[in-house]
């Protein structure tokens, strides 16, 4: 089955940096597009960047020039490097893939950017 699983949240000082990573498995993952959300305390979910099979990325008006999404299609893993971070970044962070029309979601890792 589809499993997302992501890692390195944690707490980080205002403009510090934080790399959050996603492995996943049960599909081809090299054929498919990968993105990643976020949602803090009382806020709908939101797309911060997604990145095509090609590679191309798009981010989010909110993080462009300071988040970098990117794959690694021999690990089966998809990385978000944050530099910048302000309190506004703080959220907890998902995986997504959507397969067949179906959106599959990680457990989710919380980034928390103290002031």
């Amino acid at each position: 089955q589809v499993q997302l699983v992501e890692s390195g949240g944690g707490l980080v000082q205002a403009g510090g940096s934080l790399r959050l990573s996603c492995a996943a498995s049960g599909f081809i993952f090299r054929f498919t597009a990968m993105g990643w959300y976020r949602q803090a305390p009382g806020k709908q979910r939101e797309l911060v960047a997604r990145i095509t099979v090609g590679g191309n990325p798009n981010y989010a008006n909110s993080v462009q020039g300071r988040f970098t999404i990117s794959r690694d299609n021999a690990k089966n893993t998809v990385y978000l490097q944050m530099n910048s971070l302000n309190p506004e970044d703080t959220a907890i962070y998902y995986c997504n893939t959507n397969i067949a029309t179906i959106d599959y979601w990680g457990q989710g890792t919380q980034v928390t950017v103290s002031s």
